[in-house]
């Protein structure tokens, strides 16, 4: 596998997007829609299909979905207060923080978010409550210190993202099977995403002493991490498609190995063509989408 050749972008400057977009972009808002969606589609089409909505948007369950945001949000805000030196290297276009929203303030916002998240969620049940205390703490840790050791901050959000699949789980306490299979398919592929962003930001974090996967071993051997976490997503959505069809499951099959297991394939093999930085960013926009199509196919699992 060849190592990368990162080239600066050529392209023209475009003017500043207004205040509005700029803290939409601070929060990750499509982002947070992505994760309110996830948790509806939990909650309805794996753990009460057959309930009306009315059972399923409950004010509990709203009040879940409001915690879990804003702990989200606060974890992108404390990422970006951490991040504004290596964030003006590698994404100038993005930098909000120190620009338009002052640091001190994101600070506050931060905190603001966070201490809502934990306790409207503590409020709720006292795991609920340690859940999301946890993941409050552990974005700090990612932000701080994590995010700069090799592996340990692609496991800590993809751990997160795990943790918001079963939050619904863990507010009704089922015990619903499929649940935990995509919460392991949502870690999965979220520590693939993350090692693909660590190449893709190798110029800026290298000059800040990060230490991440890519510096500490190379693009070639990282690429064969990602390889291996994409190998044990691949085998995983196998195993789940070889039940869908003994069960007679034939849209859910269909879609996930149209939009899933298909497009893994086609990971695997732009990864080993990858070399340049354009080339790593297309690959996470490209986890994105099959993390959403994943997302989606819930629709068909109730």
């Amino acid at each position: 596998m060849a190592a990368p050749r990162f080239t600066r972008s050529n392209q023209p400057a475009t003017a500043d997007p207004g205040p509005w977009r700029q803290l939409a972009l601070l929060v990750r808002l499509p982002n947070l829609l992505i994760m309110a969606l996830c948790l509806l589609l939990v909650r309805k089409a794996l753990l009460l299909p057959r309930a009306p909505w009315a059972e399923v948007l409950t004010p509990s369950f709203a009040l879940l979905a409001l915690a879990a945001l804003s702990i989200a949000a606060a974890g992108y805000i404390i990422n970006d207060y951490y991040d504004v030196k290596i964030d003006a290297i590698n994404r100038p276009d993005r930098l909000v923080v120190g620009k338009v929203v002052n640091r001190r303030h994101a600070m506050v916002g931060h905190l603001l978010l966070s201490g809502l998240g934990v306790l409207v969620s503590g409020a709720l049940s006292p795991l609920l409550g340690l859940v999301n205390l946890g993941s409050a703490l552990l974005l700090w840790g990612y932000s701080v210190r994590f995010k700069r050791v090799a592996l340990v901050g692609n496991v800590s959000i993809a751990m997160l993202t795990a943790a918001l699949v079963l939050l619904p789980e863990l507010q009704l306490r089922i015990g619903t099977k499929p649940v935990w299979l995509y919460a392991l398919a949502a870690f999965l592929l979220t520590v693939v995403r993350e090692i693909v962003k660590d190449i893709e930001d190798m110029r800026g974090d290298a000059e800040h002493d990060c230490r991440t996967l890519p510096i500490v071993v190379g693009v070639p051997k990282t690429k064969w991490v990602v390889a291996f976490f994409l190998a044990c997503l691949a085998v995983l959505v196998l195993g789940v498609e070889k039940v869908l069809l003994e069960t007679g499951q034939w849209g859910l099959g269909l879609w996930l190995f149209a939009l899933v297991l298909l497009p893994l394939g086609w990971l695997a093999i732009q990864l080993r063509r990858a070399d340049r930085r354009q080339h790593f960013a297309q690959l996470s926009t490209a986890c994105k989408v099959v993390m959403l199509a994943g997302v989606l196919s819930m629709l068909l699992a109730g």
